[in-house]
């Protein structure tokens, strides 16, 4: 036998077991609390045409997708986000106007990382999406939720870490840049590499007050105070309308009781070009990458024929289960099996075990031969 079909490619790996059993009950915990703020059940397929995750949504770039073919010549992928499925499947399913759509799902993602270094290419998510309200009652009610899931696990370190994409995107707007120069400058504020900004923009012609901005980004974060600085050095009235949003924000998280969890970052950027106003992203200890992962989309339904204002999170539940084996939080106990031991004459121990599963209880018959 070819000992290689006993292993998984890169990327991949079975679970079973006790741990296959904790990452059900967290399932479990998790969809409980999406129940409990009135989410409806969706599923979407593990594969879509390709167009429904092109670079004009703005996710995950066309070399790092799972690409094959149907037999009509349709080049399909294995979804590596499942926001844009749903986008997709509101888009031709619900056709009341005005209504306010909340949805939860669970299922598995696909990423054919092209850096691999022991990150997993096949991920759970479990998220929601709240699709029909733009107001800023929907992006707090998104992040109360997502901080109610992570709670509910057990966990009491850590973190929802907000930024704001119309922030720096209306600081950018009176700036001429070239698509690299975009790039390299956002890259150098998400590493908060104050000397890379500061040398890009001195090639460039910028005003004073948007240069200062852009300066200052690499430094925004922290608690709710940064919001003061951030209006400072907010020079139109696009950034100032960010701050003042923000603001109300946080305001509503207090009343949610969730604002101890929450700071502000606004040197933090996403992959995902279709966010449109606030974004975040939940970190704890033991895992180097966000647990939760959210944000607004206002124009992604507008990309399959329905705009509609729109904000949604996902728990990677991957990442969540390895923090809460690491910070050792014990969410889920396994009750051990009532062992019977069964002959060949098993009248009685197999009615007995038919009770007991009546009753509730798991029962494992011993099978022995006389």
């Amino acid at each position: 036998m070819n000992k290689r079909l006993l292993h998984t490619p890169d990327g991949v790996r079975d679970i079973y077991n006790e741990e296959c059993e904790r990452k059900l009950k967290l399932q479990e915990d998790l969809r409980t609390v999406l129940k409990l703020y009135g989410c409806r059940d969706i599923e979407t397929p593990t594969f879509e045409f390709f167009d429904v995750f092109s670079r004009d949504v703005g996710t995950t770039p066309s070399r790092e997708l799972y690409k094959f073919f149907d037999k009509e010549g349709n080049t399909l992928v294995l979804r590596p986000d499942i926001t844009p499925s749903i986008a997709r499947a509101v888009s031709r399913y619900f056709d009341k106007e005005n209504d306010v759509i909340r949805l939860c799902y669970v299922g598995n993602t696909y990423i054919n990382h092209s850096d691999y270094q022991g990150r997993l290419k096949e991920t759970t998510h479990l998220g929601a999406e709240m699709i029909g309200f733009s107001g800023v009652q929907a992006d707090a009610e998104m992040i109360a939720m997502a901080v109610d899931c992570l709670k509910r696990t057990g966990l009491t370190e850590f973190q929802i870490s907000i930024g704001q994409v119309e922030y720096l995107k209306s600081i950018l707007g009176g700036i001429v840049l070239s698509e690299e120069q975009e790039a390299e400058l956002k890259d150098s504020i998400s590493n908060r590499n104050l000397f890379g900004v500061e040398s890009l923009l001195s090639s460039l012609q910028a005003d004073e007050a948007s240069a200062k901005a852009l300066c200052e980004l690499p430094s925004l974060y922290g608690p709710a105070d940064v919001l003061d600085r951030a209006e400072k050095y907010a020079c139109n009235a696009g950034a100032k309308q960010a701050v003042e949003r923000l603001r109300e924000l946080y305001r509503l998280l207090e009343y949610y009781g969730a604002e101890r969890y929450v700071n502000f970052d606004f040197s933090m950027l996403s992959r995902y070009n279709y966010y449109t106003g606030i974004f975040f992203r939940g970190y704890t200890y033991g895992t180097g990458d966000a647990v939760v992962k959210g944000g607004r989309y206002d124009h992604l339904l507008g990309h399959f024929g329905k705009d509609a204002p729109s904000v949604g999170f996902v728990v990677v539940v991957d990442e969540l289960l390895s923090a809460l084996e690491r910070q050792d939080v014990r969410f889920f106990a396994q009750e051990s099996p009532q062992e019977i031991h069964c002959k060949e004459d098993a009248k009685s121990a197999i009615r007995l075990a038919k009770q007991l599963r009546e009753e509730g209880k798991a029962v494992i018959l011993r099978f022995e031969e006389e």
